[in-house]
């Protein structure tokens, strides 16, 4: 496994699966490597891959799809490693998903604002097991690991203070890792009709997410979810050494 300056990690059966540490908070700290990882679904993984991630740290899975997305696994578990299943859009909310579900909008983070406005407490439930997870790194994953995976990844990373171009420059690293894995699988890309359809709107998936996180007081509308002040401290603690960088420190 490689932990470079891009922070892919290179596991066997995953192709868009990223260390969240080595990213400036705005007070001058580092997110912490191996602290929270976020992957495209994980069932493909070979046994060698899944030893990897343990070696990376890794103890805790957090998977984000709906039951009906599971699917058999390539290779065993370890046992070392805890798996929770928190579907972030398992909601009979008809009205909520005839609208985001009838176009490529669902694709990208159009319908975030909606979604964690709509259902706060699904958000709030995952960032919660974050926070209270045992010992270890964290990874959480979807299926293609980029718009689920990313609405949880710019909620945890914006209330550990990093900032939202650097929140949205990680979500379009999910682009080139997809058509790498749609390229190997024989399967079409989806990401350049996404690309067009945001153009389409005027916008852009960076655009977006920055717009969402300036616009959203994600604490007081996730504390409407039932996630506490003292989870939001635990994620930051998990995350974030508690003292700002040597540099912010000589500078401040």
């Amino acid at each position: 496994m490689t932990l470079g300056t891009s922070r892919h990690l290179d596991l066997d059966g995953c192709y868009n699966a990223r260390d969240l540490g080595g990213l400036p908070t705005t007070d001058g700290r580092i997110t912490r490597p191996g602290a929270l990882v976020r992957a495209d679904s994980l069932d493909r993984l070979s046994e060698h891959a899944w030893e990897m991630l343990l070696d990376h740290g890794v103890r805790t899975v957090i998977d984000l799809r709906n039951e009906d997305e599971y699917g058999p696994h390539a290779a065993h578990r370890p046992n070392g490693i805890t798996t929770l299943r928190l579907p972030l859009d398992n909601d009979r909310d008809r009205e909520f998903w005839r609208i985001w579900e009838s176009g490529p909008q669902f694709g990208t983070p159009l319908y975030y604002r909606s979604h964690i406005e709509r259902f706060p407490q699904a958000s709030a439930r995952v960032l919660s097991a974050i926070a209270h997870a045992v010992p270890g790194g964290v990874l959480f994953h979807c299926g293609a690991g980029r718009d689920r995976a990313g609405q949880i990844a710019m909620l945890t990373l914006a209330l550990a203070d990093v900032s939202a171009e650097d929140i949205a420059a990680d979500y379009e690293l999910s682009h080139d890792r997809l058509a790498m894995r749609s390229r190997a699988r024989e399967q079409p890309d989806e990401g350049e009709g996404i690309r067009a359809f945001l153009a389409s709107r005027g916008t852009t998936a960076s655009e977006v997410i920055i717009a969402t996180l300036r616009s959203l007081d994600l604490r007081a509308t996730l504390r409407d979810g039932g996630l506490t002040d003292s989870d939001v401290h635990a994620l930051c603690a998990r995350l974030v050494d508690g003292r700002p960088s040597p540099q912010s420190a000589a500078t401040s």
